[in-house]
């Protein structure tokens, strides 16, 4: 998230197809992925994986859709320009400003999860002192400004994907038999390769928790935003789709494999989201190195990823401020380093808002914000395809697909009261959003705001 923009700049880039697929996965897994996806194990079980391809599916609906629009008319702004140009000044603005708030959450889900995952090792320190402490160590980051921060990216992207691939890598060599462990006390699923065969044990919650547990695997695929708004940088941007394409490829390969792997080596009840999935499964197995690597890979992971959250907030903010979407006080930047202090302080007021949630509600908050999260990119993905519609002619009928798994996902949060919550902080978000809008419909109408002209 830390590329986002919203500026309308067209620019010629030097990137292969491949190359920005590499980017995407760098991007897309995170935390929402290594411990956001215990919540969906939580609710549905074996089934998890059917959750993931079925994410796979819609994530690919929407790509694809963006990324005809990026090849017919190529723009920085991506999904907050076709917006613009599909429904007026009003649907930009919207979209811009969910995409800040979707990212505001996404930054507190993870503080939260750093704050759990660092409870493994010290579980009788409180949520709310790790949350504050990664915190400040993120806005001290941010503040320096440090040059090298893209290329540490890259070095914490090949760190994620080596700790699930650390993770098959161990589970098949339980399969195959080179790792001893498990017992009676691991549950029905710990042997190796006694996958569920029954309904029940593919599905221990029933279709509702297959339903519910759809925003999980859709939130863990967040990220072809960015994949978008990095198009421009393509040598031909007639490769967009297919760097989309293979990047959703490999992702779903990743996803789909390890979690298959997990969910047959641990029983369903072992599992909480306190801990991620992969540490869960392996627990009755000789590997006391696997959980201290694996959580600490994450971390530094996860933190990165947060940093370049708050990063890419403040950016977005000033770039809304030029563009009229935001207060003016938002680009003004100070001589050190020169920082947009305004747009930084609005960012650390999200985090210092996660921090007092991890305070007064321990339990929930992780699972409270990555749901809402997760439905506020739900919300700015429903903005592409409707885009799509208005300006595409071709591909329509894969359009309404999208939008019905769309709306499956969203809807299911409302039918499991542990997730509900998330819902109704989702669209408490939507609701200001749009109050806002309104208020700013005035002021356009006296400025003869217009749509955009879709070339």
């Amino acid at each position: 998230m830390s590329k986002a923009t919203c500026s309308t700049k067209q620019t010629s880039g030097d990137l292969a197809w491949w190359q920005l697929s590499l980017i995407g996965i760098g991007c897309t897994i995170g935390i929402g992925f290594f411990l956001g996806s215990s919540l969906g194990v939580k609710l549905t079980g074996a089934s998890i994986i059917v959750s993931f391809l079925i994410g796979a599916a819609g994530t690919y609906i929407v790509y694809s859709r963006l990324a005809k629009m990026t090849i017919h008319d190529p723009q920085e702004s991506s999904f907050c320009y076709y917006a613009n140009k599909a429904f007026g000044k009003w649907a930009g603005f919207s979209c811009g400003w969910n995409y800040w708030c979707s990212n505001i959450l996404i930054m507190g889900s993870q503080l939260t999860a750093l704050g759990l995952l660092s409870q493994f090792w010290f579980p009788d320190v409180p949520l709310w002192i790790f949350s504050a402490g990664y915190a400040v160590l993120a806005i001290f980051v941010v503040m320096l400004g440090t040059k090298g921060f893209d290329k540490m990216e890259d070095l914490f992207a090949i760190i994620k994907v080596a700790a699930i691939l650390m993770f098959i890598v161990i589970a098949l060599g339980i399969y195959f038999g080179w790792i001893k462990g498990g017992g009676a006390d691991a549950g029905a699923g710990s042997s190796p390769g006694n996958f569920p065969n029954t309904i029940k044990e593919w599905m221990p919650m029933g279709l509702k928790g297959l339903w519910s547990s759809l925003i999980y695997a859709f939130y863990a695929y967040g990220g072809i935003e960015v994949i978008g708004l990095m198009a421009m940088q393509l040598k031909k941007k007639d490769d967009t789709l297919k760097a989309g394409s293979i990047m959703i490829g490999l992702l779903m390969i990743l996803y789909v494999g390890s979690l298959g792997l997990a969910v047959s080596l641990a029983a369903f009840e072992m599992f909480n989201e306190k801990e991620s999935p992969f540490v869960t499964a392996l627990t009755n197995y000789d590997l006391a190195f696997f959980p201290h690597v694996f959580n600490g890979a994450i971390i530094i992971a996860g933190f990165s990823t947060m940093t370049a959250a708050l990063f890419g907030v403040t950016t977005l903010l000033v770039t809304l401020a030029k563009d009229g979407d935001a207060p003016k006080l938002f680009q003004k930047k100070i001589k050190f380093r020169e920082l947009p202090l305004p747009s930084l302080l609005l960012g650390v007021g999200g985090l210092v808002a996660s921090v007092i949630c991890a305070f007064v509600l321990p339990g929930k908050v992780f699972e409270y914000a990555t749901t809402a999260a997760g439905l506020l990119l739900l919300y700015n993905w429903i903005f592409i395809l409707l885009s799509s519609f208005r300006l595409e002619k071709k591909g329509k009928l894969l359009s309404a697909v999208g939008l019905l798994l769309l709306l499956v996902a969203i809807s299911g949060t409302l039918v499991e009261k542990t997730v509900r919550n998330g819902f109704f902080i989702s669209i408490l978000f939507v609701g200001l959003i749009a109050t806002v809008t309104l208020i700013m419909q005035r002021k356009w109408k006296k400025g003869g705001g217009k749509k955009l002209k879709y070339s």
